[in-house]
């Protein structure tokens, strides 16, 4: 009797460790993964560009709508992880992705050899709606770099309707618009403020923008640097919270570490999360 009772112990200690390794969570694969995918589309769009398209409003002096929206769609390989954080107080991932370029076809069809360059970029997401506020703000920051980038050296349209009836402004309108092809990008730094904002610094030499209409643009080899900005609370109205979009992929590189990530999230931080298929709305502008 008591060594079936011993043998009924020990399997049973058995049964639950292969139950816990069997069911281990999922959610630290799931994040990292998307961190990846996000490094991955990151490195796209430094190395073969993205079509930016933005619109700005203001009427009587108000504020109205900035709005950008961006595309890309490449056909890539060989890039490689070196660097993968994963911090599991506030599940986030940090992927930072790296590729060996050489001859590179980009987003308006023009071939640059890159001569064995290497590009990193990297990525960050999560799999917990609430932690993801700061790196929507993040993402927002590096759209808005890529406009104002478009918008000093491409340039952009305006359009302004004003009317004074009795030495009064009756109505003032106007409109900035802008559409441009940009590639070869440098992302030189990125932050947060005290209030979750997010900023991100990038880099770009003149000669490397052309216009969505193919017109060569003759600048020198001169080079601008902006900073963006990005918000992850929308003042104006509410939105549902949803769901962080997710990829498979695979790739090679840096085995999955776990250390502090320094983002600047807490329990109490949701902010809004927005739509993540696609960049600031579902306007296709590779069609």
């Amino acid at each position: 009797m008591k060594m079936k009772k011993v043998l009924l112990v020990i399997l049973g200690a058995a049964l639950v460790g292969a139950s816990v390794h069997t069911f281990a969570g999922n959610k630290k694969l799931m994040t990292v993964n998307a961190a990846k995918v996000i490094a991955e589309r990151a490195v796209v769009e430094s190395v073969i560009g993205l079509k930016v398209r933005s619109r700005e409003s203001v009427e009587d002096l108000i504020a109205q709508e900035v709005r950008v929206d961006a595309k890309t769609a490449a056909a890539i390989k060989g890039i490689e992880y070196t660097d993968i954080v994963y911090d599991p107080d506030k599940d986030i991932g940090q992927v930072e992705a790296s590729i060996q370029l050489g001859k590179v076809s980009n987003i308006v069809g023009k071939n640059i050899d890159y001569g064995g360059q290497t590009i990193k970029r990297f990525g960050f997401a999560t799999s917990t709606p609430a932690m993801a506020g700061p790196l929507q703000a993040l993402r927002a920051a590096e759209l808005d770099a890529y406009k104002q980038l478009a918008k000093v050296i491409v340039g952009f349209e305006i359009d302004s309707k004003t009317s004074v009836r009795d030495y009064l402004l009756e109505s003032d309108d106007v409109r900035a618009r802008m559409m441009a092809a940009i590639y070869g990008a440098d992302l030189v730094d990125y932050r947060w403020d005290e209030d979750g904002n997010g900023y991100v610094k990038m880099r770009l030499r003149f000669g490397q923008v052309e216009d969505v209409l193919n017109q060569k643009l003759n600048y020198d080899d001169e080079v601008i640097e902006v900073e963006g900005v990005g918000a992850q609370v929308d003042d104006f109205r509410e939105a549902p919270t949803g769901g962080i979009g997710m990829a498979a992929t695979v790739g090679r590189g840096a085995e999955i570490r776990e250390g502090i990530i320094d983002v600047p999230v807490s329990s109490g931080v949701g902010g809004q999360t927005r739509d993540t298929n696609g960049a600031g709305g579902g306007v296709d502008l590779l069609r």
